[in-house]
């Protein structure tokens, strides 16, 4: 393909990455110029990053559809459109903020928006598969751009046996490892997921993986209560009281125990576990503020459980660095700080990676690996039988 041969020969591209995660709450895009000379080692620079909003309409839709056991087929198909439509305005709007215009990007990489993530295999007329769905169709991003677009990210590996995420853990590989101290990357979106890469760690050495609720519960406990979007800075959350008696009983999921690797999402998560969640706060005759601060806590314990019983056996952490939504409930991180210690815990944007940027970059750089014919994912977070080159290629 010569226009793709054209851009690959390039000394360095500028490329827009694409995300909408669990939460719905709008995509985050973000234009950055990656150096490709040495793509295992790469240098990149942020030109712009924002988060646009969704239209009205469009969360609730998303989330009645992720939520539903029989979807309309019709509906579905047309919101994969839809949703491209809206990834394609995004790369317009972080474009024109950064001054430059469409004809200045070589590439965009979208993650889409997933509907369903079904990891765990299962048979059907005879084929043990997992599956997964991601929604926004590229070939619209790439039509409307005129860029070309790789997206779809997630089928390859769960092609090859994997669990489809998650996915970031090769970029924060290459962008975040340290020959002197051991580092965890964790993010906080609507699911926590960890990255753990030791001091001196080759690909095969990172370990990674969801370890539950990020923001999911406490976002949608606080719109059903509250009306509010979020808990904002974790304020409502902090005036109030943890009940240890409910946290028990929600930590007793299996889900904690399993052993990496292992994603999960809203089908875990979601709609059912909120409606629980709240039918637990009456039960327990509980405040508002009180269930909030127990559904925080839950999200603080299952990665702090997470991290005492399948990382600190073998690596003993020196630096917690948290971005993503989380990063900025000042209440939930100060209850890191304080779970960690003597662990150090950092922001993202401590490090120059600013928190609401970081997983938009690393599926621009996960499309320039795409092009570049390199793997995308890491077997040992994602439990692939091998690597594999993620996502498909759309061209204008």
């Amino acid at each position: 393909m010569q226009v793709v041969d054209e851009i690959t020969g390039k000394p360095e591209l500028v490329v827009i990455g694409l995300m909408s995660g669990t939460s719905v709450d709008g995509i985050d895009a973000a234009l950055v110029r990656i150096n490709q000379e040495s793509p295992d080692n790469p240098s990149l620079s942020i030109l712009a990053y924002d988060t646009v909003l969704f239209p009205d309409g469009i969360q609730n839709s998303v989330l009645e559809m992720a939520a539903s056991e029989r979807c309309s087929l019709d509906d579905l198909c047309r919101l994969n459109f839809v949703i491209g439509e809206l990834f394609a305005k995004a790369a317009c709007q972080i474009t024109d903020k950064s001054g430059l215009r469409l004809s200045d990007v070589d590439l965009i990489g979208s993650h889409g928006q997933t509907i369903r993530h079904l990891p765990n295999r299962a048979e059907m007329f005879g084929v043990e598969t997992g599956a997964t769905l991601q929604i926004g169709e590229p070939s619209v991003i790439a039509q409307r751009t005129g860029v070309v677009t790789v997206g779809d990210f997630r089928a390859a590996d769960v092609a090859r046996g994997g669990e489809g995420a998650p996915l970031v853990p090769l970029v924060d590989f290459l962008l975040f490892r340290s020959a002197e101290f051991s580092r965890g990357l964790l993010n906080v979106g609507g699911i926590a997921n960890l990255t753990v890469l030791p001091a001196g760690a080759g690909p095969s050495d990172v370990v990674a993986f969801d370890t539950g609720p990020g923001n999911m519960v406490i976002d949608a406990l606080t719109r059903g209560l509250t009306g509010r979007e979020m808990d904002r800075g974790g304020e409502l959350a902090r005036s109030g009281s943890i009940n240890g008696s409910l946290l028990t009983e929600w930590m007793d999921l299996p889900y904690y125990r399993k052993a990496p690797p292992k994603s999960t999402g809203r089908e875990m998560f979601g709609r059912a576990f909120v409606e629980q969640a709240i039918a637990d706060g009456r039960r327990f005759k509980m405040s508002t503020s009180d269930l909030l601060a127990t559904a925080t806590e839950l999200t603080v314990q299952s990665i702090f459980e997470s991290y005492r019983g399948f990382i600190a056996p073998q690596t003993v952490l020196d630096e917690l660095v948290v971005s993503g939504g989380g990063a900025r409930n000042d209440y939930m991180v100060q209850q890191l700080i304080s779970r960690f210690h003597p662990v150090h815990v950092v922001t993202s944007d401590e490090l120059g990676m600013p928190s609401d940027a970081k997983e938009a970059v690393a599926f621009a750089v996960l499309a320039n690996r795409t092009l570049l014919g390199r793997s995308g994912n890491l077997p040992g977070a994602t439990g692939a039988d091998r690597s594999a080159v993620l996502g498909k290629i759309c061209l204008p």
